[in-house]
């Protein structure tokens, strides 16, 4: 009688082991036929590739993570950017005289510059370069248009030539499949929480 009762305990406990191996754990996935063989198609995750030692210089490599740590430091910032552009426009365009959106754009200048200056300063020219490109980016918008746009065409230009002096550029636009496409990648790892 004990052997039987042990006996049915034990299946018991493994029948709510194996029942708990759902359908979660079963994949589905397409395939095809040619020629006979049966192909499956299956769409795979993305795998992130880093320069790695073999075949490539410690030079690049350590050129790489010099590129990656600097659009780690100015990427908040674009991001801030946008949150900005979202919060503020709005407020701008519902204003119906210049005098009111100037006096707007004074104030959240200051605000701006209170909270950030220091940390500007403190950027590289490449780092602004960058920081130029992922506003773009985050925006849809270059610097020099939301310059035009909020402080005027005077102002615009003026930033351009300081700009143009230190060989950046407000007009330059973002291009994720071009010029760009290793900072699209690094700004996807980021957001991914890859790096």
């Amino acid at each position: 009688m004990k052997k039987a009762f042990l006996t049915i305990l034990v299946l018991f406990s493994l029948a709510g082991i194996i029942s708990g191996q759902g359908h979660d754990s079963i994949r589905y996935w397409v395939g095809r036929i040619v020629d006979g063989d049966t192909i499956i198609e299956r769409e795979l995750d993305p795998i992130w590739v880093f320069p790695g030692r073999e075949g490539r210089s410690r030079r690049l490599e350590a050129r790489f993570w010099r590129y990656v740590y600097k659009v780690k430091k100015v990427y908040p910032y674009a991001k801030l950017a946008n949150e900005l552009l979202q919060k503020y426009e709005p407020q701008y365009f519902k204003l119906e005289s210049k005098r009111e959106r100037r006096k707007l754009m004074k104030q959240i200048e200051d605000e701006l510059l209170a909270e950030y200056k220091d940390d500007l300063k403190k950027m590289s020219l490449s780092e602004g370069r960058i920081l130029i490109k992922l506003i773009d980016r985050e925006t849809s918008r270059t610097s020099y248009m939301l310059i035009k746009e909020f402080r005027g065409g005077f102002s615009a230009f003026f930033w351009q030539t300081i700009a143009r002096l230190f060989k950046n550029d407000l007009k330059s636009e973002y291009d994720p499949e071009g010029e760009d496409r290793l900072t699209e990648e690094i700004v996807r790892m980021i957001e991914n929480g890859q790096i």
